[in-house]
C-alpha cells in the first residue's frame, strides 16, 4: 500500500505527463487499459515527432503503437491540423499479408468509424481516400512508383511485422518502401524481437532521420516451457533462473535417459524377418490422447504444429475416430450457423469435392486443421471460430506463425524439424520463439504453455537452447530486379538510383561485416608468417619442395577428372541414341537392373534424361549420372503406344516383358582396366622431387604439415580478400549490369532514358517481369482464347511445390505454341543474365497451365483438381485458388498494360471474368 505522499507524486507525474503529451492522454482515455512502458516510451517518442522501431515478442502488445499513429494522423498536431499543402494528414497502416490487412481493417473500423478508414489490396479496394488505409506492403511501393495522387497529405506509415524484409521473396518491397518515402513522413516500424534490433535503427536513422528503438523481451503472459515423454509431463526448467542458465529439470533429463537406456537394451527391439534386429522403435503419444490431456488439464484452446499439410488432415481424421468431442451443444450450433452463412457464395457440387462435410464434422466437434493447401474460405472460418473459442484444436503447419493474429492458451510441437521447400532442416531459436509465441493469451490467460513432443531424436537440452536464445537476426533480403532498376531510372535517374540501392540495408550489412572480415584477413596473415617459419629446413628451400608435392598432386586429380568427364560424356552420348522399346542395363545406385525406355526426351537445352521402367515396376527418368560405362541396348520389346506410365497394372505387365528376356539383371563385365600409359609431365614431377635435397630430411613430413596448413590458410585469406571487393558497392555493381542488359534489349536508352518499353516493364509486378514484358513485346500471348492466355501466363507465375522430372502437358493447339515461345524468351534472357553475371530468372513452370485452363473453360472443380501436375495425386484446393489468384493479378497488369495490343487486353479482361467464378468469386468480407 503506498502513502499519501507516494500517492499524490504519482498524481503529479501522470499531470505532468498529460500537459506533456495531450494526444497520447486522449488516446489511452479510450483503450480501457494501462499502456505497458514500452508502449508508452513508443508513443510518446511519436508524438515528439520522433519515428520509432518497436521490437516486442508476439502477443506483447506492439500494434497499439501503430493505432497511435492513426490517432495523431486524425487527429492533427496542435497548430499544424493539416499537411503543409492544406491536405488533410494521413496513415497509411501496411501488413504483409491480406487476411491481416483485413482484420486491422475491422479493427480501425470498429474504433474510427468506416467513413475514416480504407483497405487497398488486391481483392479489395473500399474507399482509398480516407485519412487512414491499411494496405499491404506491395500496394504502397506500387503507388510510390506511381506518384499516386493518394500520398498527399501522408503524414505517418505503419510498417506492421517490419521484420518480413528478411523474408526472400518478398522482403525487398520493405526496403524499397523505406527508402522512397518522403523525408516529411514518420515512419513507425513495428518487429517481432530480432537480436540486431539496434543495427537495424542504426540504419533507419541513417535513411529516414532520427528513430526511437525501443525493445521489450517482456512477455505479458509468462510462457512455460514443458515436454511430454509417453504419458508423462515435465517441465522443462525448474525454476525462471534455471531457463536463464539454460539448465533442463533434472527429472525430465533423468527420465528420458532412463527411457533411451530401455530402448538401447531391446525393449524397443524390432521384430523384422531378419530377426532380433535391435533399434529404438519408440512410439510417442497418439494425437488424440495429446488433444484430450489438453482438454484435461485446461490448456485448451491449443495450436499443435505439424510441419506437413497431410499430418494436420490426418492429425484431425485421427481425433474424429477417436470419438473425440471438445464442443457443447450451444457451441455446436452456432458453429454450424457461422460456417453455413460464410459458405453460401460456394456451389454445393464444389462444397462436397472440397471434403465440406467431413470439415464441418471436425469444426463441430472443435477440431480443425490450417494450412496453404485449403480453401481460404475454409480457413478463415477456422480462425474466426478459433479466436471465437468455438474451436479448441488447430493442427497448422508453422505458415499460421507468420500470420493472422490466433493466441493460444497451449502450444504444442510434434516435431523439431520442418522441410524448407528444399530439404529437412532444425527448427532455428528465432523459428522456435515465433511459434511458441502463440502461447498465452492477453487479458484471458494468467499463463500460456508451450509443449514439445519427445522422441528418441530430441534432446531437452538442445530444446532448452532454443527456448532460451533470442537469437533471430534480421539479415536483408533486397536486390535490385527488373522492375525496380527502369522505375529508379525514371524517377531520380541512373545515378540517383546507384546512390539510393547504396542506402539499402542490405548494402549497410555488407560493408559493416566488410570491417570483420578485413580485421580476420590481418590476423591470417600473421598467422601464415608464424607458419612460414615452422615450415624451414635446414636441407633446402622447402617452398619449392612442396610445390612439387602440390603439382603432383594437381596433375593426379586433373589426369582423374579428365578420365571421368570422357566417361561422362560416353555416357551423354549413348542416352541420346536410345529409342522407344530398347531395354538397357543401368548398372549402378537404387534402381540398378534392367529397364526399358518409355520416352527417350533427347535434345533440347540440357542433357537426356530419359524416362524408363525397370523390371522392379519403377517408372521415371534416369540421366547420365547413373551410368559408370554407356548404356548399351541389349535387346528390343514392344511398348503400346499409349502406354500409360501411372497405371500399376500397365507397369506390371510390360515389367514382366523386360524379365522375359531372360537378360541377367546385373553385368558380369569386370571392372575396368586402369588408364594405360603413365602421364610425361607426371614422370617428371615425381623424378625432380626425388632429387630435391628437402626430400632427404628425415623432419619432411613435420615440414609438409606446417606448409599445408599455411597453404590452406593462405587460400581462405584470399577468398576474405574477394568477399571484400566483392561486398564493397556490390548492390550497385549488380544495379549496372542490371541497367547494362535493360539498355541492350530496349528498355533504357544509352543516354539513361527509359523507353515505351521500358515504361510498360515498369508498370509489371512479378517475380519475371522481364520475361512477361519480353512476352508482350513478342506478341506471344496475341490470338490466344481467355482460356488459353490464362494458361499461358499461368507458366510465368506457377513454381511447383516440389520438382516433377517429367514436363507437364499442354492443351493442344495455339497455346502450346505459346508456351514454346515463352520457353525459347526464357533460354535468351537467361544466357543473356549468365553472361552478364547476374541471378537467372526461374524457368516457367507448366504445371498449373491444365487446371487453369479447364477452369476458364467452365469445367467442375473436381476435373480440374484431378488434372494438376501432382506427384501425390490432386492438386489441394487452397493451392489452386492461390495461384489462379496471382494468375488473375498477371492478367490485370496485361489488361492495363500500354505494351499489349487492344485485342490482348480485352482477352485478359475476358480471362478474369472466366477464372473469377465459384471458388474463386469468394472474398472474405471486408
Amino acid at each position: 500500500m503506498s502513502s499519501p505522499a507516494e500517492r499524490y507524486a504519482a498524481a503529479r507525474r501522470r499531470a505532468a505527463q498529460a500537459s506533456q503529451f495531450p494526444a497520447l492522454e486522449e488516446f489511452t482515455a479510450d483503450l480501457g487499459f494501462d499502456l505497458d512502458d514500452f508502449q508508452r516510451e513508443s508513443c510518446q517518442a511519436l508524438e515528439r515527432g520522433s519515428g520509432v522501431l518497436v521490437c516486442a515478442p508476439t502477443g506483447a502488445g506492439k500494434t497499439v503503437v501503430g493505432e497511435f499513429a492513426v490517432h495523431l494522423a486524425l487527429r492533427g498536431t496542435p497548430g499544424q491540423p493539416a499537411s503543409a499543402d492544406g491536405t488533410r494528414r494521413k496513415c497509411f497502416y501496411t501488413t504483409p499479408i491480406k487476411a491481416l490487412s483485413n482484420q486491422k481493417y475491422h479493427d480501425l473500423v470498429d474504433r474510427y468509424g468506416a467513413e475514416q478508414v480504407g483497405l487497398l489490396t488486391g481483392d479489395n479496394a473500399i474507399n482509398g481516400d480516407a485519412p487512414v488505409v491499411v494496405m499491404t506492403t506491395e500496394v504502397l511501393r506500387n503507388m510510390l512508383y506511381a506518384g499516386s495522387a493518394t500520398l498527399a497529405g501522408l503524414a505517418y506509415v505503419v510498417m506492421d511485422e517490419v521484420h518480413y524484409l528478411a523474408d526472400r521473396f518478398r522482403g525487398g518491397v520493405w526496403e524499397e518502401v523505406i527508402i522512397h518515402l518522403p523525408a516529411s513522413v514518420t515512419l513507425v516500424s513495428l518487429s517481432a524481437t530480432v537480436s540486431n534490433a539496434e543495427e537495424f535503427a542504426d540504419w533507419l536513422i541513417t535513411v529516414r532521420g532520427e528513430t526511437t528503438v525501443v525493445v521489450s523481451e517482456h512477455r505479458p503472459v509468462p510462457l512455460w516451457q514443458h515436454m511430454l515423454v509417453g504419458k508423462r509431463m515435465f517441465d522443462l526448467f525448474h525454476d525462471a533462473d534455471a531457463a536463464r542458465k539454460h539448465d533442463v529439470h533434472p527429472e525430465l533429463l533423468r527420465y528420458t535417459r532412463d527411457t533411451m537406456r530401455r530402448l538401447d537394451l531391446g525393449e524397443g527391439r524390432s521384430a523384422g524377418p531378419g530377426g532380433g534386429r535391435r533399434g529404438p522403435r519408440w512410439r510417442g503419444p497418439l494425437r488424440p490422447d495429446i488433444v484430450d490431456r489438453l482438454d484435461r488439464e485446461g490448456l485448451l484452446p491449443a495450436i499443435l504444429f505439424i510441419f506437413s499439410r497431410a499430418g494436420c488432415d490426418a492429425a484431425v481424421q485421427q481425433c474424429l475416430a477417436a470419438g473425440l468431442r471438445l464442443t457443447s451443444p450451444e457451441e455446436r450450433a452456432e458453429i454450424r450457423r457461422v460456417v453455413e452463412s460464410r459458405v453460401t457464395a460456394i456451389p454445393g457440387e464444389d462444397l462436397s469435392v472440397l471434403g465440406y462435410w467431413e470439415w464441418l464434422d471436425g469444426l463441430e466437434r472443435g477440431l480443425a486443421a490450417h494450412h496453404a493447401g485449403m480453401l481460404p474460405a475454409f480457413k478463415e472460418v477456422v480462425e474466426e471460430l478459433f479466436v471465437r473459442g468455438l474451436v479448441k484444436a488447430v493442427f497448422a503447419t508453422e505458415t499460421l506463425a507468420l500470420g493472422i493474429n490466433m493466441p493460444a492458451r497451449c502450444v504444442v510441437l510434434e516435431r523439431l524439424v520442418k522441410y524448407n521447400g528444399e530439404a529437412h532442416v532444425d527448427l532455428t531459436p528465432g523459428e522456435y520463439t515465433q511459434l511458441t509465441g502463440r502461447a498465452g493469451r492477453r487479458g484471458i490467460d494468467v499463463e500460456g504453455h508451450a509443449v514439445v513432443v519427445w522422441s528418441p531424436e530430441t534432446d531437452p537440452r538442445h530444446v532448452a537452447g532454443l527456448a532460451s536464445t533470442r537469437t533471430y537476426p534480421l539479415r536483408s533480403s533486397f536486390r535490385p530486379s527488373y522492375n525496380m532498376a527502369v522505375n529508379l531510372v525514371g524517377s531520380v535517374g541512373a545515378e540517383p538510383a546507384r546512390a539510393l540501392l547504396e542506402s539499402s540495408f542490405a548494402q549497410f550489412q555488407a560493408d559493416r561485416s566488410v570491417v570483420g572480415l578485413a580485421r580476420q584477413v590481418q590476423r591470417n596473415t600473421e598467422t601464415v608468417e608464424a607458419y612460414g617459419v615452422e615450415a624451414e629446413c635446414h636441407h633446402g628451400d622447402f617452398d619449392e619442395y612442396f610445390a612439387l608435392r602440390v603439382a603432383i598432386a594437381d596433375r593426379e586429380r586433373a589426369i582423374a577428372r579428365q578420365g571421368q568427364s570422357q566417361r561422362r560424356a560416353a555416357a551423354v552420348a549413348a542416352l541420346e541414341r536410345l529409342r522407344v522399346g530398347d531395354v538397357i542395363r543401368v548398372p549402378s545406385g537404387r534402381r540398378a537392373g534392367l529397364a526399358v525406355v518409355l520416352d527417350p526426351a533427347a535434345g533440347g537445352f540440357s542433357e537426356p534424361r530419359p524416362l524408363v521402367l525397370t523390371q522392379d515396376r519403377w517408372a521415371g527418368r534416369i540421366s547420365p549420372g547413373d551410368f559408370t560405362t554407356p548404356a548399351e541396348v541389349l535387346a528390343r520389346i514392344r511398348v503400346p503406344k499409349h502406354f500409360n506410365h501411372r497405371n500399376p497394372a500397365a507397369r506390371r505387365d510390360l515389367a514382366a516383358q523386360v524379365s522375359g528376356t531372360g537378360l541377367d539383371r546385373h553385368s558380369r563385365r569386370g571392372a575396368r582396366g586402369r588408364q594405360s600409359g603413365e602421364d610425361h609431365r607426371l614422370t617428371q614431377l615425381r623424378t625432380e622431387l626425388r632429387r630435391h635435397p628437402c626430400h632427404a630430411c628425415p623432419e619432411r613430413e613435420e615440414h609438409a604439415r606446417w606448409a599445408e596448413r599455411r597453404r590452406r590458410l593462405e587460400r581462405d585469406t584470399e577468398e576474405l580478400r574477394q568477399r571484400v571487393a566483392g561486398r564493397t558497392g556490390s548492390l550497385a555493381r549488380t544495379f549496372d549490369r542490371i541497367v547494362a542488359l535493360l539498355t541492350a534489349r530496349g528498355y533504357l536508352t544509352a543516354q539513361g532514358a527509359v523507353t515505351d518499353a521500358g515504361r510498360m516493364l515498369g508498370r509489371i509486378w512479378t517475380e519475371a517481369d522481364l520475361l512477361v514484358a519480353e512476352c508482350l513485346r513478342r506478341g506471344v500471348w496475341d490470338g490466344l482464347s481467355p482460356a488459353e492466355l490464362a494458361a499461358g501466363v499461368s507458366v510465368v507465375v506457377f513454381e511447383a511445390r516440389r520438382d516433377v522430372d517429367e514436363r507437364a502437358s499442354l492443351p493442344r493447339g495455339a497455346i502450346s505454341e505459346a508456351v514454346d515461345a515463352t520457353l525459347k524468351l526464357w533460354s535468351e534472357i537467361e544466357a543473356d543474365e549468365a553472361s552478364r553475371g547476374l541471378a537467372v530468372t526461374r524457368e516457367p513452370d507448366l504445371g498449373f497451365a491444365w487446371p487453369i485452363y479447364r477452369w476458364a473453360r467452365g469445367e467442375a472443380l473436381a476435373k480440374v483438381l484431378a488434372s494438376g501436375h501432382e506427384l501425390d495425386g490432386e492438386m489441394p484446393a487452397g493451392d489452386f485458388v492461390r495461384w489462379a489468384r496471382q494468375v488473375v493479378d498477371l492478367l490485370g497488369q496485361v489488361a492495363d498494360s500500354g505494351g499489349a495490343s487492344a485485342e490482348l487486353r480485352a482477352t485478359a479482361r475476358q480471362a478474369i471474368g472466366a477464372v473469377n467464378r465459384g471458388v474463386l468469386a469468394y472474398h472474405s468480407p471486408a
